[in-house]
Parts: structure tokens; sequence; C-alpha cells
């Protein structure tokens, strides 16, 4: 296994000079991945529509080509899932990344090119690697193993032409076979779509394994290590593996979970390196351990824009390219791909911290939404519970909003809806329960979450005395006008504020 490290070595040479050219030169290399974009998707049928072949800068393509969001691209998606060729990007797609949908659609299909695959994902997985082990020059990760803690969605077949799954199936599925030799579990295992299955088998081949790293969204991790910890007696994560030294994670925000990490873990030398890799790409990874920023990856094959998130549902937003940004303020992130995404609204918002290099952290999103566990639910999905569990129930509901509770270390994850019934429900469980069921329905990550009670458990619901929230508004001096009831919040700022109003 002596081979995997110096290999590692020899690749970060020549990577970090890679790295270290694009954050001086970030216009230049942004310049050079949009050309390149344009002539390799100049002869598929969306190039044609827009003629790349004749665009010779960022502002032409701006104002040739409109900024997208999924909608915008369903009919291309649907026949490039039955095997049309040469659509948005050359060739045939057959993997598609399925994530919840941040429209009216239950879920997206994301293309994923074999050109995403390599230049974009798995350069992203090798960076952060090279990345950590230059900062860690003493690290013994090798030749321990890193166990990965994948979605829940295995890979499906679609069609004789295409298969979707979550993005980590799809990675998983197509990593090359020496990955097997550092990874934990084995493939058969990482892709089981029972994920109460998939636990109960990484826990019993695991456990007795050298793991030295550990990688995943931190709300599944949370699970898991409760059930080691449960299923070994042990009281510690490094009790079970000495050798454990960082955490890869990403998905959603640490800091609600970082605390309790540290106590299940229970070693002060433990490490944690945050990323952003979504269904569309990967696109960031924290290249300084004493910082909670990342630094945006410029030549994975994204061309970037930036709309300023103000403005970012207006008819024709403002877009900036990479030199143009501003620190400290709030953007709505618009990317092209080498996966066939054209000026594509991914529906996050960064806040830049430094440039050249550029530095960011994420903010939040363009709409309000919970995504406290991986779950993205959105308005959209919240009206249409709410609607339903009245229908139900005969209730009326006057305002409401809802946020997450946080999983603790004796506790499970959950979603807590403050509701002011103009009418109460004849029976709350069975409003409750239609609420939770219509998430379900309208959303496949929420429905992930909710499976077996394993991350997410039955959803709260307080009722508030009548006149609750105009009192909060007028207390925020937003009483009247065009001022409404915040209704999802990834934190729990708004219900902790709720409950001052009515002494709770």
């Amino acid at each position: 296994m002596a081979i995997i490290p110096s290999l590692v070595n020899r690749l970060n040479a020549s990577r970090i000079n890679n790295i270290e050219f694009f954050r001086r030169n970030p216009a230049d290399v942004q310049e050079r991945v949009l050309t390149d974009l344009l002539a390799k998707a100049a002869r598929t049928e969306w190039g044609r529509k827009y003629d790349y072949a004749s665009i010779r800068s960022a502002r032409e393509y701006q104002s040739r080509v409109p900024v997208q969001d999924y909608e915008d691209l369903i009919p291309y998606v649907e026949r490039m899932r039955e095997g049309e060729a040469d659509l948005l990007w050359p060739g045939q797609i057959r993997w598609f990344a399925k994530s919840s949908g941040t429209t009216s659609a239950k879920s997206k299909f994301i293309p994923v090119s074999s050109e995403s695959l390599e230049e974009c994902h798995y350069r992203g997985a090798r960076d952060t690697l090279i990345v950590y082990m230059m900062n860690n020059p003493a690290s013994r990760i090798f030749p321990g193993k890193g166990l990965v803690l994948g979605g829940s969605h295995a890979v499906n077949k679609y069609s004789n032409n295409s298969l979707y799954g979550d993005l980590s199936a799809i990675l998983i599925e197509n990593a090359p076979a020496w990955v097997e030799l550092v990874r934990t579990p084995v493939k058969k295992i990482a892709l089981l779509p029972d994920f109460e299955q998939k636990l109960n088998l990484i826990i019993r081949s695991a456990v007795n394994a050298n793991v030295t790293n550990i990688s995943g969204v931190p709300s599944w991790f949370l699970v898991l290590i409760k059930q080691i910890l449960s299923s070994t007696g042990k009281e510690h994560l490094i009790d079970v593996w000495p050798n454990l030294e960082v955490f890869f994670h990403g998905g959603i925000s640490f800091k609600p979970y970082r605390e309790n990490f540290k106590k299940l873990i229970g070693s002060d030398r433990m490490k944690y390196m945050e990323t952003y890799n979504a269904s569309e790409g990967f696109f960031g990874l924290q290249d300084d351990p004493t910082c909670n920023d990342m630094l945006l990856m410029l030549d994975y094959g994204i061309f970037y824009e930036f709309i300023p998130a103000e403005m970012a549902k207006s008819a024709s937003p403002p877009s900036l390219t990479i030199g143009e940004v501003e620190k400290g303020r709030n953007y709505a992130m618009v990317i092209s791909t080498n996966g066939g995404l054209w000026r594509y609204m991914i529906g996050d918002t960064i806040q830049f911290t430094g440039t050249k290099p550029h530095k960011f952290t994420i903010s939040g999103r363009t709409r309000h939404f919970i995504n406290a566990f991986g779950e993205e639910v959105i308005i959209d999905n919240a009206d249409k519970a709410i609607e339903t569990a009245c229908r139900v129930t005969g209730a009326v509901v006057t305002d409401y909003t809802a946020g997450p509770v946080f999983i603790g270390i004796e506790s499970k994850g959950s979603h807590e809806w403050l509701i002011e019934f103009e009418k109460a429900p004849d029976d709350l469980n069975r409003f409750i329960a239609a609420l939770d069921d219509t998430l379900k329905s309208v959303n496949s990550d929420y429905e992930a979450k909710r499976y077996k009670d394993l991350n997410l458990v039955m959803p709260v619901v307080r009722p508030v005395p009548a006149g609750t929230f105009n009192s909060w508004l007028k207390k925020q001096n937003k009483l009247g006008g065009q001022n409404k009831v915040p209704r999802l919040s990834n934190t729990r700022e708004y219900i902790e504020d709720l409950y001052k109003v009515i002494g709770l």
C-alpha cells in the first residue's frame, strides 16, 4: 500500500502548481474555460441554437444566452434520458444525478457527462486529498481506509439508454477499481437502496477495519456513529478506530453538528475539511484548515457567473464574471458546465471572503428553505403540505413558519412547525400525518431522510395563539405593507423569536 501515498505525493507537486496558477490568474483561467466549453458544444442542438461558434467573449455569451433554471431544461433532459445525443453536450449522456426539485418538480435529474465525472467531480475528490496531504504532511491516512457514506438511492435504470441515482452512487459506481483497496464499505454494500440495511452492513464490515478518514454528509454520519457506538459499547468513535484523523464533509452546514462530532469522536486531534460538491458540479474545498471559507475551484470545466442575490429574481439580472465580484456581497451563483448546463442558476448564494484567491462561504439559497439534513424542503413543498393537511382535517391556517430541530447526542432531527390556526384541525395528529405524507410525496430527499425515522423523525406542530405572527411582525417593525412571515428557515432564529412573543 506504500504506492498510494507515493502516488499522491507525485500528483501533489504538479497539481498544486496548477491550483496556484488559477489562484493568481482567475479571470484568464475562466476565459479559457468558457472558450473551451463553447467550442466543444458548438455542434450540439443547444450550441447551434445560440450559434456558439460565433461567440467571442463572455459579454457576448451573456447577452445571447438567457439564465436558465431546471424547468427550462426539462424538455432537453427528458429527451436525453431517452437516449438522444448531442443536445446540451456532445455525445450521449447516460448518467443523471437525482436530487430534490427546487421548482414544482418532485425531483431533478441533472445530466452527468463523462467529462464532468472525470474533470470535475473526480478531480475535486483528488484535489481534496492532495490539499489535505499538503496541509498535513505527517498524515497517516494511508494505508488505512476511508469510510464513505453515500446517499440513500442506488443506481437505477431509467431506460435502455440511461441510469440515475444519487450523485454519490454515480461516483461510487464509476470509480476506478483501485479505489476499492482504500475504501470501505465495498461497492455492493455502498450501493444498497435500503439505508437501514446499508448501515447495519457497514457497521458489521467496518468496525474492525483500520478506518483513518470518513466522508459524507454530517447528519447522516451522526446516525451511523451513534449506531456504531451502540453496537460496540464504546463511548467514543476514536475507541473504535484509533487511527481516525479526518472527516471530509459537505452537503449541509457543519455548524450545528460540530460540537456533537467532537463529543462523539472524542479526539482533540481530529481534523475537519469542508467541500462543496453538488449534483451540478464540484465547486470548492477548504484549503486553509485555520479558516472556515473555501477556495473556488476555477479549472474544473465550470464557467462561473454571479448575480447580486437581491436581483436574482428580476427579469434580466446583471451578471458578473469572476474578475468583477466584490468581497462581502451575496451572489446567486450561475454556472455553465461540461455536463451541459448553460447559464444555470443552481439556487445557492455565496459570499466572497477574498479575491485572488477567490475564497467564499455558502450564505444560503435564493429561496427560503430547510436543508439542515439534506432534505431541501422549499416553500412550494410546504404550501402543498399545509393545503393537504387542512383539507384532510378541516383546518384553516392563518400563518406558519417552520425550521429544524437539530440532531443531538440522544435525539434525532426533525422539523418544528409553529402554526396559527383560524380553525384548529379536528385531529392534530392526523394533521401532522397528512403534512408529513405530503412532504414525502412531493420531495424525494425529504422522503429519503424520513425513511424508517433513521435521520428525521415525525415533524412537531405547535399551535400558537391568535395574533402571534402579527405581534412578531410589529416587534420587527414589519407590520403591514409587503412584509411577510418567513415560511421556512434553515436555522431556529424565527422560531425562537416567536417563542419570546408568546412567552415560552
